[in-house]
């Protein structure tokens, strides 16, 4: 087996899951205790484990060249189609605003320094090199995440170094929050774990190579490096930050490791978010093409527009939109998936009836909050 047929899969499903949600996760963890937080890694954790490889098994199942929508056509029918397609749809454009407005923060406070000009040119600079990547493709996608993945481990790694004298144990118990604050890390969590729109194109990447037997040992292989990367990241910054643990983790450290150190965390941000806003583009893009038989040059040129006229006209908010994409819109997937799973096993009823059930709570929980606040 050459390493590559591996790695770059890896790579694909790790920028997948490993993104800009990592920054929030520690202020999440300080409004509710570190072992409140780590609990629900740990349920959420097996929880999105058991829906991508049940993805796996339907993945390994269905012809090759669709994604979700197409899926719920063949085992469930039109309306599940539909619904796939309306909240697919909605929730991937809405990231994709969201990583233009994050991402082209974090170029134009990593450049601006050196070339000046208004932000507004950053978030276009940063969104139209990503377009062309998705452009051509999963193959030059999958090499460029390979060397961000190697870029954020070792940014990861010196950000650990310089945190070590400023870090105190004592303030991984900082616990910050009121009892209404529990129920808070669940779509943060889920969001951060979430990868299952990466799972078809792993699927296609390894059939290229007659290698789709690897498919669930790079899914689990992927999940669990990223939970360990969430865990340390949050163990590092809350350990150094403590009660100054801000919503954007680069504003606390910054405010204790000093100024000097800020550039290098835009470039952590920059790295992580624009690896995962790529493979999330070229997700979208093979969507419209493949499940509603969009020509590839006019399905580029939706997901290169849109997300831009939507920053454009005033969505600038990226904490609603990734609240309201990882509460509602991923456990609309998951439901979706749980019942496509008990048409191939229905000898497994009794696992996914649980787990439907929490699904539906979450969903249930996260649009009263969101309304409420």
């Amino acid at each position: 087996m050459k390493k590559r047929t591996f790695l770059y899969p890896l790579a694909t499903m790790c920028n997948t899951i490993i993104g800009v949600g990592i920054f929030g996760l520690p202020f999440v963890a300080v409004k509710v205790g570190l072992p409140t937080m780590l609990a629900y890694f740990a349920v959420l954790g097996v929880l999105v484990a058991i829906i991508h490889l049940m993805f796996c098994e339907l993945s390994l199942k269905t012809p090759d060249y669709k994604r979700l929508p197409g899926f719920c056509k063949i085992y469930l029918g039109d309306w599940a189609k539909s619904l796939a397609l309306v909240t697919n749809i909605i929730g991937f454009f809405g990231i994709l605003v969201a990583f233009m407005i994050v991402g082209g923060e974090f170029l134009y406070q990593f450049v601006s320094p050196l070339l000046g000009g208004p932000q507004i040119v950053y978030n276009f600079v940063y969104y139209i090199c990503g377009a062309v990547l998705i452009l051509f493709g999963i193959d030059i996608v999958s090499r460029v995440g390979l060397w961000g993945l190697g870029m954020f481990f070792a940014i990861f790694t010196v950000l650990a170094v310089k945190g070590i004298p400023y870090y105190a144990a004592g303030n991984l118990w900082t616990h910050i929050g009121t009892a209404k604050d529990f129920f808070l890390p669940y779509g943060a969590v889920l969001f951060a774990l979430w990868a299952s729109s990466s799972i078809p194109e792993i699927e296609e990447m390894l059939g290229r190579n007659n290698r789709k037997d690897l498919l669930k040992p790079v899914v689990v292989t992927a999940s669990v490096l990223a939970l360990v990367t969430y865990i340390l990241f949050i163990i590092v910054i809350v350990g150094v930050t403590g009660p100054g643990t801000t919503d954007n983790a680069f504003v606390g450290l910054g405010n204790v490791l000093g100024h000097s150190a800020v550039g290098l965390f835009y470039l952590f941000g920059l790295v992580t978010s624009f690896t995962s806003f790529i493979i999330v583009g070229l997700t979208l893009k093979k969507m419209l093409t493949y499940d509603m038989r969009i020509e590839k040059r006019v399905a580029w040129w939706l997901v290169a527009v849109v997300p831009m006229f939507l920053f454009m006209s005033g969505f600038k908010n990226f904490i609603d939109i990734f609240s309201l994409v990882g509460g509602v819109f991923l456990g609309l997937d998951g439901i979706l998936i749980l019942l496509m799973y008990k048409k191939i096993r229905p000898d497994r009823e009794l696992l996914v009836n649980p787990l439907l059930t929490i699904f539906i709570g979450g969903i249930i929980y996260e649009l009263v909050y969101y309304l409420k606040f």
